[in-house]
């Protein structure tokens, strides 16, 4: 069937308006026809007779190979392949079987749409992922060698470095969000004016610029003019356009990440979807980092802990050996007694500062949950003297007691201790507990010698002894629960107990002094 001229001639009106190039080649590939879209992707004015891959420049075939143009010649069916050329440009190609010439060769008709842009965008998006996944990405060694301000700074190292190499991004600032106050705080700044940088922003969607509006939002934001955006507050010198993503994490902001530009509008919606997209892995960085601050200050605190730990019963043996030699010379040396309740006084105050000092080295966010369950304001400075011949009850009762604020001191028997409330002074003890049995005496025993200490002592408060024994389910020997509970002592704990259960029992005796002193 002939075709009429007019209509040939419309359909290659047709052919030649297309955003596509299209082409009929014959079984080995030549071009017999091409449009002049084709024809301007191939630096050439015409190019029939030339061979369709060289004429594109071709590089590497992506995909399926070459072959799928011979098998659309063998079975006469549309195959499809991608080509790289050697100027970096990707083309898809669509094959399928057009027809036979006046020699009876079958030609094919090749459609080529230019997917460059779409290819590309890809690659950088693959690329954008696999950045975002080395940015904290270090080996546990390399993690356990490397400080909280190592791997800070390495991780800000790596943010500039993806940001301008990847994203082509060469001014940008982090945020991140205080959750308590509200205040971003800038974590780093790269071609910022320094004015800027140390401009104070708060999660608030008025008069706090974009970022303040972002992280109040959870919303982008981007900036096309900044001369006539009301939003917009000067941080590059000259910037013209900005765009601003919030750091998401859990479905929280946690902070918020700018990047600006001396060009009007330029950053396009491509851009801003890769800002976000890294901004992903960034916030994830992020958050590990503040994991690892928590571990490694979860790590400090319990290495403090340790120490004291350690030098908590020494000192402790200080205290009950210099009692004891106190004892010895009160009545008959008052030089040497004096000297020695200077050793007593100097023995508490290590305590303290080792105390102090590791409060100070363990960040508040090493133990958040521990604060805010055991924050008791009525235990902060008390004093407490724990009698108990097993040591890892003494050292447990440091541990336990001293992370409540309370000052603890420890004796191994019934002497110990007695001797312990005989030099402690103008400062007795808050509270005093007891194992029912020790090495040389009950807790009975124990009472009634306190009891005459304290009577001494205190004569116009007239106090009772704040004691509180501790024994095992049924162990009583003696009846020393029954004579102490007669005397007036009816605070027990039962072993093993737990540590809610010895501060709630601590705070009820101090309540009980409290009231008697009150009345």
């Amino acid at each position: 069937m002939t075709v009429p001229e007019p209509l040939l001639k419309q359909a290659t009106q047709v052919l030649e308006s297309l955003p596509d190039g299209v082409a009929l080649i014959d079984n080995q590939g030549v071009i017999q026809w091409a449009n002049q879209r084709l024809c301007q992707w191939c630096d050439h004015n015409e190019i029939h007779g030339l061979d369709l891959f060289d004429a594109l420049g071709h590089q590497v075939i992506e995909g399926i190979d070459a072959s799928s143009v011979q098998l659309a010649l063998e079975h006469e069916e549309a195959s499809e392949l991608t080509l790289r050329t050697t100027d970096n440009r990707y083309f898809h190609l669509s094959v399928g079987v057009f027809g036979k010439d006046t020699s009876d060769k079958t030609l094919l008709i090749i459609t080529i749409r230019d997917v460059t842009h779409t290819i590309l965008e890809q690659q950088k998006r693959a690329a954008i992922y696999q950045a975002g996944q080395t940015l904290d990405d270090l080996s546990p060694s390399e993690l356990a060698d490397m400080t909280v301000a190592e791997r800070i700074e390495l991780l800000k190292s790596n943010i500039i470095h993806y940001s301008r190499d990847l994203l082509q991004f060469d001014v940008l600032e982090i945020r991140l969000l205080d959750e308590k106050t509200g205040r971003l705080e800038t974590l780093l700044s790269e071609g910022m004016q320094p004015e800027a940088e140390a401009r104070m922003l708060y999660a608030k969607a008025e008069n706090n610029g974009v970022t303040g509006w972002v992280a109040a939002t959870g919303k982008s934001y981007s900036c096309r003019d900044t001369t006539k955006d009301p939003l917009y507050l000067e941080g590059c010198k000259g910037a013209k356009s900005s765009m601003t993503v919030p750091l998401v994490m859990h479905d929280q902001v946690i902070g918020t990440f700018n990047v600006e530009t001396p060009e009007t509008d330029g950053f396009t919606a491509t851009d801003l979807q890769f800002l976000e997209i890294f901004s992903r892995d960034v916030a994830a960085a992020l958050n590990t980092l503040e994991l690892l601050v928590a571990e490694k200050a979860t790590t400090a605190a319990e290495s403090i802990e340790a120490i004291h730990g350690a030098v908590a019963l020494p000192v402790d043996d200080i205290l009950n050996d210099a009692v004891g030699v106190m004892e010895k010379y009160i009545g008959h040396d008052s030089d040497v007694v004096a000297r020695i309740r200077r050793i007593l006084h100097n023995a508490r105050d290590i305590k303290l500062v080792i105390q102090k000092v590791g409060q100070k080295m363990a960040p508040s966010s090493a133990h958040t949950q521990i604060r805010l369950g055991e924050q008791k304001s009525r235990l902060i400075g008390r004093r407490i003297l724990v009698a108990d011949a097993d040591e890892q009850v003494r050292v447990a009762a440091h541990s336990l007691l001293e992370r409540y604020g309370c000052t603890v001191e420890t004796a191994r028997d019934g002497a110990e201790a007695a001797s312990m409330v005989r030099a402690c002074g103008d400062e007795p003890y808050d509270v005093i507990i007891a194992d029912i049995r020790l090495p040389d005496m009950s807790g009975y025993q124990l009472l009634l010698r306190l009891q005459q200490l304290i009577d001494t002592t205190c004569e116009s408060t007239k106090l009772p002894v704040p004691l509180i024994l501790m024994t095992g389910f049924g162990y009583d020997p003696g009846h020393s629960i029954v004579k102490a509970r007669q005397a007036g002592v009816d605070l027990v704990l039962f072993k093993p107990f737990r540590i809610d259960q010895l501060v709630d029992t601590i705070e009820r005796m101090l309540a009980r002094k409290r009231d008697i002193v009150q009345a």
